[in-house]
């Protein structure tokens, strides 16, 4: 691990990562395969498939053989009628949020930006975010280094004053191609892949020591 890292400007994940929407991603793809006739995956089977946004996510979920757009278009109806049912912030980032100037951080997630926003809304978490980039915000999501240069210029800030904030090996191939600092948060869904981040954290609350900012 490098030394205090301290970044001017922080670009955080979503699922895994500030939030633990598992049980309701679970909920919503359950309900699906029982409409195909399929058995129920478990929250383990469902938590690895996540990651790289919705449409991946139903094909994993049906496989490849099955999957047509159609169910994609029913999973995303389905969840949103059950999008914050047990979806909740993982200990300790409301306070780490706290702690830093929103006008400094962006969200950018491969969920899609209808349902990022209103997970945001019913979390009272908008506040802390002056960018938010969804997956269909632009026609490239993570791991493509896109969103995070796009999240960095409506921030007025470098590569080189950033960190990323993220569960999966998305979120480390994006800033690595970006140019941006990472931090792997080993608590939520996702691996590394063949990255070694710069920082790593096995507990949500562990931010607050790497990522300190200023009491409240």
């Amino acid at each position: 691990m490098l030394a205090d890292p301290q970044p001017q400007f922080l670009i955080f994940d979503l699922d895994g990562t500030l939030i633990n929407s598992l049980p309701d991603l679970l909920t919503a793809i359950n309900l699906l395969r029982h409409e195909l006739v399929l058995a129920p995956l478990t929250a383990t089977q469902v938590a690895r498939m996540v990651g790289d946004g919705a449409t991946m996510l139903v094909k994993r979920a049906l496989g490849d053989d099955l999957y047509e757009k159609r169910h994609l278009e029913r999973f995303l109806e389905i969840y949103g009628q059950h999008l914050l049912e047990q979806t909740h912030c993982y200990p300790g980032i409301i306070e780490l949020l706290q702690r830093h100037d929103p006008q400094n951080m962006a969200l950018v997630t491969n969920k899609p930006i209808l349902y990022t926003r209103r997970i945001l809304a019913g979390l009272n978490l908008s506040r802390f975010f002056s960018v938010v980039i969804g997956g269909d915000s632009y026609p490239y999501k993570k791991p493509h280094p896109y969103p995070l240069q796009q999240a960095l210029l409506q921030l007025n800030g470098r590569p080189e004053q950033a960190l990323m904030v993220g569960d999966h090996h998305t979120d480390l191939n994006a800033a690595r191609d970006a140019g941006i600092a990472t931090c792997f948060c080993a608590y939520g869904f996702g691996h590394c892949g063949d990255n070694i981040p710069d920082y790593q954290v096995a507990a949500a609350r562990e931010l607050l020591t790497l990522l300190p900012g200023k009491s409240r």
